[in-house]
């Protein structure tokens, strides 16, 4: 750009634009003598200039190709609540005005200059999925070669309509499309094509989006559908751009503590279930784990529910049932050492079956298979039917006591046995969760 008009270049001698207006097919030449002393005379282009609002072309039969490529630069943003993925492109459209052409060898070896695009037809090529106007910059030029291609390149933040599928969260692959097509000229005026190869497409934007965002490029894939509205059809491309999320964040900032959390709540069934210790220890454990879920909130989708948010609420569940079975063994270990309550007979029934099922006392069960780290709570030594720890049973526990056949000693070791037993299980659960998290987030890591 020379003197702040649209065509630049070094010592203009003699330059040739063939035009060919309605009605005359003789060559109009540009007299570019004294270009390189005066600058560039703005009469000379007038003419061409004029044409700008009208499709360039010989023959309106003939459609105009216009053939287009972009690059990703950037993924700005996907918004999951609104739907809307928000990037940055570099869009580049070809197309041939058959009015310009020059000889290079006539104007010192110039093949190519660039002209404001204010003084060009622009194809009005838009993004269909695109929620925002066009807010491409004013002032820019393309590239006019002697053989009348006209490249334009233009930046683009787009705002596009995405269905997005958060259900894997923050494993999640996403599938957009950006559709480019004309929204006046129907395939009678404009036909679209490709300006380069689509893996050209995909090599140039994987290596600039690598290196910057959350998200990774994963592909790009094409098709050329046509677009019926009414009785006009409009050519387009569509390009199905596929994402996905890069996890290690959400993975350190989420997953990590929340599975250590678990893991600690889990090891709290090491402490003797008779300890004081145990139900303040799983409730400051259970405070933390709230607290750590408010604070990251804002790292989750804003709508929808994730797995992730399954897996939260399956630990919160988790400690809360952990915390209620506690606070009952704590309780029934209290009525085991002061009145044993009597034990249902199908509650008994469970008992020996899923300790031993071929031993019948109690005492034998709990010698047997009391789990490391347990002791019993009873004091030692045999008791009889009505008492226990020196205290009398009631009538009616007395009296189902010895329907049973069981002393007051051997129903309180039941109780114990009992509360273990609920122990072992929940801490089974414990382990089972952990691996089957583990498991599925390593599989969904890798897929």
């Amino acid at each position: 750009m020379e003197g702040g008009w649209p065509v630049e270049g070094g010592v203009l001698l003699c330059l040739t634009v063939s035009l060919l207006l309605p009605g005359r097919s003789n060559p109009f030449t540009i007299n570019c003598s004294g270009f390189d002393q005066h600058g560039v005379d703005p009469a000379a282009f007038q003419t061409i200039f004029n044409q700008k609002d009208f499709r360039p072309v010989i023959n309106y039969s003939i459609p105009t190709q216009v053939n287009i490529s972009f690059t990703l630069s950037a993924i700005l943003e996907v918004d999951e609540q609104l739907q809307l993925l928000t990037s940055f492109l570099w869009l580049k459209l070809i197309w041939n005005n058959p009015f310009i052409s020059w000889d290079p060898e006539e104007c010192g070896a110039i093949s190519k200059l660039t002209v404001t695009t204010e003084n060009l037809w622009l194809p009005d090529i838009f993004i269909v999925e695109s929620m925002d106007v066009d807010q491409t910059p004013e002032g820019l030029s393309a590239y006019v070669t002697n053989d009348g291609h006209i490249v334009y390149n233009k930046p683009m933040r787009v705002t596009s309509i995405c269905s997005l599928d958060i259900f894997y969260f923050p494993f999640d692959q996403q599938n957009c499309t950006l559709t480019f097509s004309s929204f006046l000229y129907t395939v009678e005026n404009m036909l679209l094509g490709m300006e380069k190869e689509l893996w050209e497409i995909v090599d140039t934007s994987r290596d600039i989006v690598r290196t910057q965002g959350e998200w990774e490029l994963l592909g790009i894939n094409k098709a050329t559908p046509k677009m019926s509205v009414g009785s006009s059809l409009f050519d387009q491309i569509v390009f199905y751009v596929a994402i996905r999320r890069k996890p290690s964040l959400y993975v350190i900032n989420l997953l990590v503590p929340s599975s250590f959390l678990i893991a600690i709540d889990a090891l709290s069934f090491y402490l003797p279930a008779e300890s004081e210790n145990r139900a303040p220890f799983k409730i400051t454990l259970l405070l933390g784990y709230n607290v750590f879920l408010l604070m990251m909130n804002k790292l989750l989708p804003a709508s929808g529910t994730p797995l992730i948010s399954v897996y939260f609420a399956l630990c919160l569940s988790l400690m809360v049932v952990s915390l209620l079975e506690t606070i009952f063994i704590t309780y029934l270990l209290h009525l085991a050492t002061t009145q044993p309550p009597p034990m249902p007979w199908w509650l008994h029934s469970l008992l020996l079956h899923c300790t031993s099922p071929r031993k019948c006392r109690p005492t034998a069960l709990w010698k047997e298979n009391v789990g490391p780290g347990f002791r019993p709570t009873h004091p030692p030594g045999p008791k009889e039917p009505g008492q226990l720890v020196g205290k009398e049973l009631g009538p009616r526990e007395a009296e189902l006591n010895e329907g049973s056949g069981l002393t007051s000693t051997e129903l309180a070791d039941l109780w114990v046995q009992f509360s273990h037993m609920m122990d072992t299980f929940l801490f089974r659960l414990y382990l089972l969760f952990l691996a089957s998290s583990i498991i599925t987030v390593i599989i969904l890591w890798n897929n």
